[in-house]
């Protein structure tokens, strides 16, 4: 191999692989205040009116960003959008991130970097940047749908789908797929979904909402 080809192919990994991410896995958990789960009938009726806010954790079990190991660390990110998320947005979104507590400063940075990478668009306007212990936990069960996520204000906890009780239509399916990238994750009811603190001119707080997903993320 020449070396002019060599270093075209090192340029082009510069631009595909995300910036100074290395071999990052861990857990993921997003819920939305629209059905994530549902038939085209209701989600029509939802869009434009709801769907607007959004909570998003992930807990890194092993990884680098930029040389900062962040083993056992999250980051957590709660969303506000101008549109249901999930469709064109005609506005820019705002966002608060809440950064693991235990992190120090260099990994605060590169959890701040990760979630801005994995976000993208949504992410771009941090308004706040947040410190606080965070709880975040896939929890075993049937067909692995539960987890809890507590972090400053920020609160989540799923449930797996009945596929009897939580059909209303009959044709439901995961209507919208998740908000980020890098995610294998499935469609959870969110038994409870809120948010209470600073940040925004508005708080929510909901239940039995089939808005989440549950899964992992992977970054090679």
């Amino acid at each position: 191999m020449t070396r002019g080809l060599t270093l075209t192919l090192l340029a082009l990994l510069a631009v595909t692989l995300p910036a100074g991410a290395a071999n990052i896995t861990g857990q993921y958990v997003e819920c939305r205040t629209c059905d994530v789960y549902t038939g085209p009938c209701f989600a029509n009726a939802e869009m434009n009116l709801s769907g607007h806010q959004a909570v998003l954790g992930w807990k890194v079990d092993k990884g680098t960003v930029d040389h900062v190991k962040l083993d056992g660390l999250s980051v957590v990110a709660v969303v506000v959008a101008s549109d249901t998320l999930g469709l064109k947005q005609t506005g820019t979104a705002r966002a608060v991130l809440i950064v693991d507590k235990k992190a120090d400063s260099l990994q605060r940075d590169a959890l701040v970097r990760l979630a801005k990478e994995q976000g993208g668009d949504l992410l771009k306007n941090v308004v706040a940047v947040q410190t606080a212990a965070i709880d975040m936990d896939l929890c075993p069960c049937k067909e692995n749908g539960c987890a809890r996520l507590k972090a400053g204000s920020a609160k989540v906890e799923t449930r797996c789908i009945d596929p009897v009780h939580d059909k209303k239509c009959g044709n439901e399916a995961p209507f919208y797929p998740p908000l980020v990238k890098n995610v294998t994750a499935k469609a959870a009811v969110a038994t409870e979904h809120g948010y209470d603190g600073k940040g925004f001119n508005q708080t929510w707080k909901e239940s039995e909402r089939r808005g989440a997903y549950v899964g992992s993320f992977e970054i090679r």
